[in-house]
Order: C-alpha cells, then sequence, then structure tokens
C-alpha cells in the first residue's frame, strides 16, 4: 500500500475540536509518523501525501500538518519549498557532526551521572542491560533498540541538568534512526552491545571520566558502519 500522499498548503484549518484535543492528536500523529521513519517503514527519501496520512493516521489535515512540522523540526523530514515533505535522506557528514555533537553531549551528561547515581539506580540500569543482552541473544533488534534508548535516557535524566536534558532529547530522534541503521551490521550491532558492557562498570564505579571517554567513542565507533552502509544503499 502506496504510504504518500499529497501535501497541501500549510495553513491552519478550522475545526470544532477542543484545543487538547487537537494537541492530543498532533502528538499521536507525530509518534506514529516518528516511529514509521525510524524503524524505515517510510525510507529516506519518500514524499508523504497529506491525504493519505491522514487516512493511515485517522486524523484531519491539521494534526498531521502539525506532525510534520515537528518531524522537519526534528530533521526528520524535509518541508520543501513547493509545500511538498519528504522523509530526510542520510548523509555520511552530516551524522559525523551529528555523532560527535551527541557524544559530547551524554559525554558531559554521564559524569554528571557519576556524582549523583545511587545504588538503586546503578540496579536499574543493570536490570536494562540485562534485558539488552536477552534480546541480543534472541536477535530481537526492536525491543533491544528501545531498552538501548532507555539506557541512554535514564542515564541523561540521573544527571539531573535540564537544559543538557532538553538539548539531548532535541537531537534524539536523528541520533536513533542512524544508530538503528548502523546495527543492522551483526558485528556492530555486537560490539556495540559489549561497548555498553563496559559503559555499565564504569558507571557502576562512578568513575564519570573513563564513562564520558566511552561514551564518546561508543557513538564515533558506529560511524563507519554507517558510511558503508548509506554507500551501499546509494
Amino acid at each position: 500500500m502506496d504510504k504518500t500522499a499529497e501535501n497541501g498548503p500549510w495553513a491552519d484549518e478550522s475545526g470544532d475540536t477542543s484545543g487538547r484535543k487537537k494537541g492530543q492528536l498532533h502528538a499521536e500523529a507525530a509518534g506514529k509518523l516518528r516511529r514509521m521513519i525510524l524503524s524505515g517503514e517510510l525510507p529516506p527519501g519518500e514524499r508523504l501525501r497529506e491525504m493519505q496520512l491522514c487516512e493511515q493516521l485517522g486524523v484531519s489535515r491539521t494534526p498531521v500538518r502539525e506532525a510534520l512540522r515537528t518531524l522537519a523540526a526534528e530533521g526528520l523530514v524535509d518541508l520543501l519549498p513547493n509545500r511538498s515533505v519528504v522523509v530526510s535522506e542520510l548523509h555520511a557528514p552530516d551524522l559525523e557532526h551529528l555523532f560527535v555533537v551527541f557524544g559530547a553531549i551524554e559525554g558531559i551528561a554521564a559524569e554528571l551521572a557519576c556524582q549523583k547515581i545511587t545504588e538503586a539506580e546503578i540496579g536499574e540500569i543493570g536490570r536494562l542491560l540485562a534485558e539488552m543482552i536477552d534480546y541480543h541473544a534472541r536477535k530481537e533488534r526492536a525491543p533491544y533498540m528501545q531498552i538501548n534508548q532507555k539506557i541512554h535516557q535514564r542515564t541523561v535524566e540521573i544527571a539531573a541538568n535540564p537544559v543538557l536534558y532538553t538539548v539531548w532529547q532535541s537531537l534524539v530522534p536523528r541520533v536513533e534512526r542512524a544508530r538503528a541503521l548502523a546495527n543492522l551490521d551483526t558485528g556492530r550491532w555486537t560490539g556495540a552491545l559489549f561497548e555498553h558492557t563496559k559503559m555499565f562498570t564504569a558507571l557502576a564505579s562512578r568513575d564519570g571520566q573513563l564513562l564520558a571517554q566511552l561514551t564518546r567513542e561508543h557513538f564515533l565507533n558506529s560511524l563507519p558502519f554507517l558510511q558503508s552502509r548509506l554507500e551501499n544503499d546509494g
């Protein structure tokens, strides 16, 4: 089934739903579209046609348009001058810049988390890591990636710096999309898991400097696999 539908003008339309309801519909539509892009169901370069998206998501045009604006701000779609919308392409040079910045942000979070983390939180991260190991053993990538993301999120939350969290959150969708692509390589997937075990050891030891270094390396280690993947797809 064609997942594309023509996108019309960006002016908001009036409706009889409440503002709260519209906000909920917008958030739900954005969440569904985000998952479709991150999973590859909507591949890079695919044109998104508005009416078809309305049918797929079961919402009117306004929530779809607002959702597309949100995804554009996250770097997942491009709003073109002719008012069409396409899923953004992945480019190796852009990803390198993104991963350098994101690795630095998570490195700062790692150092702060090591200063503040409790024994209970260390236990929580340890249980999440154990789940991730089990999913890897069963070759279940989707739940593995969900737990992976949860570990990274909890580390940033434990750092307890709201400015850092806001910046981190704004970049997460683009990073998660790229990391999921890198983990399609079995060798990289296994390597990433091994890196997580070393990162957890540093976290449990509250060695912030080491954890920051391992975290930065963790992101940069994905770049060769991403570059190879993008070259092959191209």
